[in-house]
């Protein structure tokens, strides 16, 4: 009787180090942003170590990088917190990515290029997938492109650059509500709406749209930071 065997399947090349280091800052990101870790949750290295399955330089050298994102606090005799934004500072911080939100929208030349409203409409598509698929990842990926897109066509990358600075340093407040229902379900209206707008002549409902796309998650963090508040 002869033994049949298998021809060898290829060698599946292990993750590069680069590559291992993305992933431990990825679901360090996701852990917090997705508000898997509370805000002013102290990050403990040992913990962080075996969640991630990886060593010490890697994960510190994801609190690092999340730190200069502005979603990590780092303080001596402390070490590494998630975070923690006062009422004050997120009202302040939504006043100027307001601002900055208004001056994009009105800038963009309407009606928009037919271009820009297959690619917004293509990306439209994605974030509905990702949404039905219950990706959290997908949704929140295709949720700033769709966004970075649509800012893009203002003209001035500078505006768009300080768009996008202020758009990840609000990630902690706004993506817990890609989870929630009734605020995605929110989202996926306005950016139907928005690229409707985009078709017509309308620059100041545009951007009026634009600023109160924003407010659910704004309020919503603010909720959940006045509960955190009483038990502390």
């Amino acid at each position: 009787m002869h033994m049949k065997v298998q021809a060898a399947s290829p060698d599946i090349q292990p993750p590069s180090r680069e590559e291992e280091q993305a992933e431990v800052i990825r679901r360090l990101e996701e852990d917090i942003i997705f508000g898997r870790f509370a805000p002013g949750l102290r990050l403990v290295e040992d913990t962080l170590m075996q969640r991630y399955v990886a060593s010490r330089h890697f994960v510190r050298q994801a609190l690092f990088q999340l730190e200069r994102q502005g979603i990590v606090l780092r303080e001596k005799n402390v070490g590494a917190t998630v975070r923690f934004y006062s009422a004050d500072e997120v009202r302040q911080i939504y006043e100027v990515r307001e601002m900055l939100t208004r001056q994009a929208a009105l800038m963009i030349a309407l009606p928009a290029p037919a271009d820009l409203i297959a690619q917004l409409s293509e990306l439209q598509r994605h974030y509905c997938a990702r949404a039905d698929a219950q990706d959290m990842r997908g949704i929140h990926e295709t949720n700033d492109a769709f966004h970075l897109a649509l800012f893009s066509a203002c003209g001035n990358p500078y505006l768009v650059r300080s768009l996008q600075d202020y758009m990840n340093l609000t990630l902690p407040m706004r993506a817990k509500n890609l989870a929630d229902n009734e605020g995605l379900a929110l989202s996926r209206r306005q950016h139907e709406l928005m690229i409707e707008l985009l078709k017509g002549r309308d620059s100041w409902a545009l951007a009026q749209l634009c600023v109160d796309h924003m407010q659910y998650s704004k309020a919503d963090y603010l909720d959940r930071i006045a509960v955190d508040e009483t038990k502390r």
